[in-house]
């Protein structure tokens, strides 16, 4: 999913990576081209996950997970990064999601039980900051209820922000009709997808 992800940012954009999943990316730079990550805690310039042992335990994101800095990197202030996503300045935002609605809406910090631990982080920022907003994400929660839904049950993180979410089974576009298959997973059928997905998915055009 990360490698799917990667494989569709463009040479030369400036790009926040979510916690989990979305960590990956970094690992997936396509060659030949240049992506400058973005973590919120202060660094521009994030290279992927060091090796065991061999990171630095004062240099970590914004998930508290050790990184590493790749050449010409830039550290800041907290509130500096923040200028930058309330700016605009960051192109693509890459974040998990505990839902995404047919019309684009996310929810990823809470499940708005009353015994849910929120996790805002820097979400609601980057979802109305960044200029485009992607999703990596498990098709289904592990108790096998589908994320990819009509309409949002948990508190939203945004309204109409995602336009494109990469899964274990499937790339699908959001539009104004809803879900567009875009590239099913290998090995996966289309009818496999739409069985696990709680709102309509259209198939790829013939």
């Amino acid at each position: 999913m990360a490698k799917r992800a990667a494989f569709d940012i463009p040479d030369g954009a400036y790009v926040n990576l979510g916690i989990g999943i979305p960590e990956l990316v970094a690992k997936y730079v396509p060659e030949g081209r240049e992506v400058v990550y973005h973590t919120e805690n202060g660094l521009l310039g994030m290279g992927p996950s060091p090796a065991d042992g061999e990171g630095d335990p004062e240099l970590i994101n914004a998930g508290k997970r050790q990184i590493t800095a790749v050449p010409g990197a830039s550290y800041f202030h907290h509130a500096d990064s923040f200028v930058m996503i309330r700016g605009g300045h960051i192109d693509i935002c890459v974040l998990g999601a505990m839902q995404v609605s047919e019309t684009g809406d996310l929810a990823n910090w809470s499940t708005g039980s009353p015994d849910a631990i929120p996790a805002v982080g820097g979400a609601m920022d980057l979802v109305a900051g960044a200029n485009a907003i992607r999703v990596v994400t498990q098709h289904c929660t592990r108790d096998g209820q589908p994320k990819l839904v009509e309409a949002c049950s948990y508190p939203l993180t945004g309204a109409g922000v995602v336009k494109r979410v990469y899964t274990d089974l499937a790339v699908v576009d959001i539009s104004g009709d809803g879900f567009q298959l875009v590239e099913l997973a290998p090995g996966i059928d289309f009818e496999h997808v739409r069985d696990l997905t709680a709102a309509e998915l259209r198939p790829l055009p013939n």
